[in-house]
């Protein structure tokens, strides 16, 4: 009987496994986003992601300062 024993352990771990994660990824993504490009609304994490946005998709315009 030791196979029964096993077999119920394998399913009560896999059963574990495959629960879905709780949290959501939308929410913590949300909360990670901070500085939104005041030309195309875009969000962005941080300011130096900021200036590669400016760099690479408003070539012509200033990027704002990190202040305001």
């Amino acid at each position: 009987m030791t196979r029964g024993k096993q077999k119920i352990e394998a399913q009560r771990r896999n059963a574990e496994r495959n629960q879905k994660p709780k949290g959501s990824q939308l929410e913590a993504r949300a909360v990670a986003l901070k500085v939104i490009c005041p030309i195309c609304k875009v969000q962005l994490a941080n300011h130096n992601q900021l200036g590669d946005h400016f760099a690479s998709k408003h070539p012509k315009e200033k990027p704002p300062t990190e202040s305001g």
